[in-house]
């Protein structure tokens, strides 16, 4: 079974790259390619992608507000940032908008491909600066935000700060000495307390509520 993708990117020499890296892979294929998000929902519903790869900065409605449009309908479906900046702004935005992963578009084609199978996998794969920036972000909000009690554990706050770390199911497993599965429950506990359906919800919740702390 192949890994549906679809494309959202203003620039086309860059939809043409990344469906031909796409179109190399064994178990992914592009199902469709747009150049921004204006009737996103229609586009989503024609393509049925199990991923999308989106840019922040299209003309007329940019991803962000692509993110926010498709998470209204599609709270599951996993999406992907790109953009060729580290902006703290639109990085904070992405995430409390629902993203699963933040990649820049200079990320070698490898990296990327890796970052998509990881986010299928349950993952938030982020570039490594980005992944300094949201926890950045995170100790600003921890100073900001009292945090509520919505009663989780010390292991499922450990696992959300992997999450918010960009760690993938199997990494927390590993780093916590506890089974695939075993994350997977956590993980799963940890939604419904927070009344989340995704990695990206979790984490915006994480970082909004200043839920956990950074050392």
């Amino acid at each position: 079974m192949k890994y549906r993708i679809v494309i959202f990117d203003d620039n086309k020499s860059r939809r043409d790259s990344l469906r031909t890296l796409i179109s190399m892979i064994d178990d992914m294929e592009c199902v469709g390619e747009f150049e921004d998000c204006r009737m996103v929902l229609d586009k989503i519903a024609l393509s049925q992608p199990d991923l999308v790869l989106m840019d922040i900065d299209m003309p007329y409605v940019n991803g962000i507000e692509g993110l926010k449009l498709i998470r209204t309908e599609y709270p599951t479906l996993k999406i992907i940032m790109q953009t060729v900046f580290e902006d703290n702004d639109k990085v904070f935005s992405a995430i409390c908008a629902g993203a699963d992963g933040y990649i820049l578009k200079q990320t070698a084609p490898n990296k990327l491909l890796d970052g998509m199978r990881e986010v299928m996998e349950g993952g938030v794969p982020m570039s490594p600066v980005i992944a300094k920036k949201v926890l950045s972000l995170i100790k600003i909000q921890d100073k900001i935000f009292h945090s509520p009690d919505f009663k989780l554990t010390k292991r499922e706050l450990e696992i959300l700060k992997f999450l918010a770390m960009g760690y993938s199911y199997k990494m927390i497993a590993e780093a916590c000495f506890i089974s695939y599965a075993t994350v997977n429950t956590h993980i799963t506990n940890i939604y419904t307390k927070l009344k989340v359906e995704s990695v990206g919800g979790a984490v915006s919740i994480a970082i909004n509520k200043g839920l956990i702390k950074m050392d």
